[in-house]
């Protein structure tokens, strides 16, 4: 059979798809198949996140074992420990960092905090699925890579401490001599040398969260000539000029500009370039690849969580342990992959998160 000319690159691009995912699915062979410890029944309850349908899927593999087990679903893209200090839901489910308020009031109701379980990895270039976060510059500037403590320079400022959960900790802290306000000071020479950095990102979202927590080590000091702005097509869009549709219009005609951002919302923009990242000073200095996201090598890649209350000392729900020991078998993940918004989690991390539960 002879296909057009014309069709060629579709036909690739489909198949690196299917070759990318079925890679993804080879890798989870050191996973142990779901054995179910004990048959479990009764009703569990979640609310959150429907993760792009990924908590139906695991729903309905998860009764192919124990079919006497109901699930109740409260689904509208809220943090799902709220679900948990309310005992409204046995899981909460989440595709975003917790913020304070969530955590402080989880621990107002039970002296403790609850159990954070990684079940996936977020996506990589889709919008509005937990998308990892990828830094741009102008295509004209010469900058290539940076560090993760060289970001916190460029986009943070001096502070006193930072949270870690809901406690403010001095661990964080850094002076103003940590700032890097022009290009000389990231090594770019010549004209560049004292041009001021100029800094777009997000107003506060899950993805400041993320930010936040990662790169100013759980820091909310920004740098203050820093540009805000709000994802594009969504409810906190008040004025158009404030959209990150915007800001990288912005940035394609400033060479002295710096932003992070999802790459599926820099598709549409070829006067931008991704810069490579490291998580440690000497690196390794990684691009955003789909094989960096799914083995989680990437410094700013995103997770999908389950949170369960656990009191300490004590053992976990029957039912609610043989749910998370499914999502995280290699049946659970391989749902992920074949799903294809997200990653399923190397087999290594599946395994300390299941180590949560036990």
């Amino acid at each position: 059979m002879t296909f057009p000319r014309f069709l060629f690159p579709a036909l690739l691009c489909a198949l690196l798809a299917v070759t990318t995912a079925s890679a993804g699915v080879g890798k989870l062979e050191a996973l142990p198949s779901y054995q179910p410890e004990q048959k479990v029944s009764g009703v569990i309850r979640q609310f959150g996140s429907k993760m792009r349908g990924m908590v139906k899927i695991w729903e309905e593999g998860f009764r192919q074992y124990h079919p006497e087990v109901r699930f109740e679903d409260v689904f509208h893209e809220a943090a799902g420990i709220a679900g948990l200090y309310t005992n409204v839901a046995d899981v909460g489910t989440s595709g975003r960092e917790p913020v304070l308020t969530e955590y402080f009031s989880f621990y107002e109701t039970f002296r403790y905090l609850p159990v954070e379980i990684t079940v996936a990895t977020g996506a990589f270039d889709v919008q509005g699925a937990s998308y990892g976060l990828v830094v741009f510059v102008n295509k004209d500037n010469p900058l290539t890579q940076v560090t993760l403590k060289q970001m916190d320079g460029i986009f943070g400022a001096e502070r006193t401490g930072g949270y870690k959960n809901f406690r403010w900790v001095p661990e964080a802290a850094r002076g103003p001599e940590g700032n890097i306000r022009t290009w000389g000071q990231l090594g770019l020479t010549g004209e560049w040398a004292n041009q001021p950095i100029h800094t777009y990102g997000y107003a506060l979202t899950g993805m400041r969260v993320t930010f936040q927590q990662k790169v100013f080590q759980g820091g909310e000091k920004w740098n203050p000539g820093y540009r805000e702005y709000v994802e594009t097509n969504t409810k906190q869009v008040a004025d158009e000029s404030l959209t990150i549709r915007q800001m990288l219009t912005e940035l394609s005609a400033d060479k002295y500009g710096i932003a992070w951002t999802g790459l599926g919302q820099a598709k549409k923009f070829p006067r931008l370039k991704p810069v490579a990242l490291a998580a440690n000073e000497g690196g390794p200095y990684l691009m955003p690849s789909a094989e960096n996201f799914r083995d989680r090598t990437y410094p700013l890649i995103r997770s999908l969580y389950f949170f369960i209350n656990r009191k300490p000392g004590e053992p976990v729900d029957p039912k609610i342990k043989e749910y998370v020991r499914y999502v995280l078998s290699r049946e659970g993940q391989e749902a992920v992959s074949r799903n294809g918004t997200y990653f399923a989690l190397p087999a290594a991390t599946a395994r300390d998160e299941q180590k949560k539960i036990e």
